[in-house]
């Protein structure tokens, strides 16, 4: 299956839903969705709630696509990511935080939806 992408306007920023499965392709093809979003609703900052299935994808895939995709600007400005998918190993999430970040990106990951909902709302606001 591909992955379904889902965008609403929250305030000052976009709540982007993703499910599916979790492969190298559908994420590729997911984050170049969520630039896209964001460069048609005008909206630099996002919160991406990712819920693919199937196990992590390794920390050279994840080192590839963040590296191919990632390019600050002001198309995307910000990130608040949540992964929900407990399966999911939290520690290949930090590595691409870290990935991101070196690249420029303002990004950050979250355990729950709660705390990015209010880091993407200061942030967004200036705060």
């Amino acid at each position: 299956m591909s992955h379904v992408l889902s965008v609403r306007r929250e305030g000052k920023y976009l709540h982007i839903t993703v499910t599916g499965d979790n492969t190298v392709q559908d994420v590729q093809r997911y984050l170049t969705e969520v630039r896209e979003a964001c460069a048609e609703h005008k909206c630099p900052s996002v919160l991406i709630e990712e819920n693919l299935r199937g196990k992590s994808i390794g920390t050279l895939d994840i080192f590839n696509v963040i590296s191919k995709l990632a390019q600050p600007s002001a198309v995307v400005r910000c990130i608040a990511y949540v992964d929900v998918n407990p399966e999911h190993d939290a520690k290949r999430m930090d590595f691409a935080e870290t990935v991101a970040i070196n690249r420029g990106i303002g990004i950050r990951i979250f355990p729950d939806i709660p705390a990015a909902r209010m880091w993407i709302a200061q942030y967004s606001s200036g705060g």
